[in-house]
């Protein structure tokens, strides 16, 4: 390890899920910025943090911070990351990376410039059972790729007010919980070469479920369902010519998975055993990219993150959701 400082910004429920992983994998948190001192300090107390800013300035200003996790909600991500990028920090930004496209392309152009890591906290590929997947993916056991499916359905609250509902919030399903399956087959598949979307909107234009359809450079097809409105299975599989892998609920934090042949033979089986959450193996990837001198990751390079971005603003634009002020900047 690096031994990193880090840094959290904001106070909000990922960032205690994500200063208490840090604290179980013994990692150096070193300070966290608020609004205000008083949600600084009770959160400092909470997990035993040096430094209490009452500002996101004031934290991206500590010179004993290396790195910074941005928690904000969505539209908040751009600027916090490009403050903190700004003042000469690392960061890792929450998904959904940003609101759209474009200030991922600028996060990304700016961190380049800077010489900093950049890297969007898809925790889920990170973790042990997605690891075991991909060593079995990259050895053939599946034989061709053909489907791909996921789904993240919750049942949310649905007070207007709710960030998830707001759009000024960046509120709907989409980039609160269908990041993850879109995010998932990318990550399996690759980019998609055709998109296709439908989705149901509720009452404040935000959306409430999305299904997506996409066609993949090999030809294997993905679908993914999201929904605020409704708790399914959340499960996911990816289905070969020579086996099927089955991932259980909840496919996107540490589980079990199955390798499955075509005649039902459970050929291995996989259970994860991880102490907390399991968001501190993001941390442990984002150390080792810092350490090592580079940019990019192969689990999740900066540029898939721009990318699966232009993606979801694609998604967003077939089910008719648009956030303020994104009529005025795509004309």
């Amino acid at each position: 390890m690096t031994g990193l400082r880090w840094g959290i910004l904001a106070t909000g429920g990922i960032a205690g899920a994500f200063a208490s992983d840090l604290r179980t994998a013994g990692l150096d948190l070193v300070a966290v910025g608020s609004r205000s001192q008083e949600s600084a300090d009770a959160f400092a107390a909470r997990f035993d943090i040096a430094h209490a800013h009452p500002s996101y300035e004031a934290l991206v200003s500590d010179p004993d911070v290396d790195i910074i996790y941005v928690s904000t909600p969505h539209p908040m991500h751009h600027e916090n990351a490009r403050l903190a990028l700004e003042h000469g920090k690392h960061v890792l930004v929450e998904k959904a990376f940003t609101l759209d496209h474009a200030q991922a392309a600028d996060l990304q152009r700016l961190a380049a410039e800077r010489g900093l890591l950049v890297m969007e906290a898809m925790w889920t590929r990170y973790l042990p059972h997605m690891v075991r997947i991909r060593e079995l993916l990259a050895d053939g056991a599946l034989g061709e790729i053909r489907t791909v499916s996921a789904d993240h359905t919750q049942q949310l609250p649905t007070d207007p007010a709710h960030r998830l509902n707001a759009l000024e919030l960046g509120g709907g399903a989409l980039l609160d919980l269908g990041i993850y399956p879109i995010s998932f087959v990318w990550d399996v598949l690759g980019a998609p070469t055709t998109v296709r979307a439908v989705g149901r909107l509720v009452e404040t234009g935000a959306d409430s479920e999305v299904a997506t359809l996409m066609i993949h450079e090999s030809g294997a097809i993905s679908t993914t369902l999201s929904s605020s409105r409704g708790a399914g299975p959340n499960a996911a599989s990816i289905v070969g010519t020579e086996a099927r892998i089955d991932i259980d609920r909840v496919w996107y934090a540490p589980t079990s998975f199955r390798l499955v042949l075509p005649d039902g033979t459970v050929q291995e089986e996989y259970v994860s055993s991880v102490e907390g959450r399991g968001m501190q193996y993001q941390a442990f990837a984002a150390e080792r990219l810092v350490r090592d001198g580079l940019l990019e990751g192969d689990v999740l390079p900066i540029a898939e993150s721009v990318a699966i971005m232009g993606a979801l603003d694609e998604i967003r634009a077939q089910i008719g959701v648009r956030y303020p002020g994104e009529e005025d900047d795509r004309g």
